[in-house]
């Protein structure tokens, strides 16, 4: 699949499945670092299957290193840190934070000139996060603010991400296919969200998740289709428009939320979402622009 826009879509549709199947496994107790170990683990694993029937083997140089800096900087950083506040700051503001990384992705790639985007991609940026804003402000009430430091920690999410975002762009291996290295980074982050687990608790407890083998192996299914699609967008569409997967993943989750979970919104959040999609086009003409 060749054309950016299905692809972020289909990587923000996937993403958003991510946020229900997650709230189901922290209902079943489930460790969330263990559980974002078991992504990273299963969808790591089945990637290196598919590489391994679908492509030729080929050595190349740096994807060990590619690897993980990349698991460090985008699943482990900003999942610690999402575990670390969202007690502290509340699930609205944590949202938040994710919805500011494509923000502080078109920064970075502005000032390091790494595929920077256009003047119409900036705007969408913009527009997009207006909508990801109300979405969010709209569904949640949950908002505390019991410490600035919380606060201080919980911007270090977007600045990671958006780092993530860019260095994968930067340092992508000459050769790599998406498919291999999106395999090689989920299992690089493996052994440091399970650290991050046994940090938390002080055991690594795998009894919730043996109990619930058809969530997690869905999950796994989920991730494994979301990051094929991701790391092929990171190729074509760059840091910038990859970032605005998080903005389809506000949407998605609305829909999601009406369609399966019975939950009702405010009309905001229908107007949110509107203007997410008003984003996301913008940004598209400016990526098609530049094609």
């Amino acid at each position: 699949m060749n054309r950016p826009l299905l692809l972020l879509l289909g990587t923000g549709a996937t993403l958003g499945l991510n946020f229900p199947i997650g709230k189901l496994a922290m209902a079943a107790n489930v460790n969330p670092a263990l559980w974002a170990a078991m992504i990273s683990i299963g969808a790591g694993l089945a990637l290196l299957i598919i590489v391994k029937l679908a492509e030729q083997e080929s050595a190349v140089a740096a994807t060990t290193q590619f690897a993980f800096i990349s698991g460090f900087l985008s699943y482990v950083v900003p999942n610690f840190l999402t575990f670390l506040v969202i007690p502290n700051i509340g699930s609205g503001l944590t949202a938040i934070m994710f919805a500011l990384s494509p923000v502080v992705t078109a920064l970075l790639s502005l000032t390091l000139r790494v595929r920077p985007p256009s003047i119409l991609g900036v705007l969408g940026i913009a527009v997009g996060l207006a909508g990801a804003l109300i979405i969010i402000l709209s569904r949640n009430t949950d908002f505390r603010t019991n410490s600035d430091v919380w606060i201080l920690a919980a911007l270090l999410i977007p600045i990671f991400l958006g780092i993530g975002n860019v260095y994968r762009t930067m340092a992508w291996p000459r050769g790599a296919s998406p498919r291999k290295l999106a395999s090689l980074t989920n299992l690089a982050a493996v052994p440091l969200l399970l650290l991050t687990a046994l940090a938390q608790t002080g055991t690594i407890n795998l009894a919730p998740l043996a109990s619930i083998p058809g969530l997690a192996a869905l999950q796994i299914i989920v991730s494994t289709i979301m990051f094929l699609m991701f790391f092929r967008l990171q190729q074509i569409g760059g840091p910038t428009y990859l970032s605005q997967i998080g903005y389809v993943a506000a949407a998605v989750g609305v829909v999601i939320g009406v369609v399966y979970l019975g939950e009702t919104y405010p009309v905001s959040v229908w107007i949110g979402a509107g203007v997410v999609a008003a984003g996301i086009a913008l940004s598209t003409l400016g990526q098609l622009q530049r094609a």
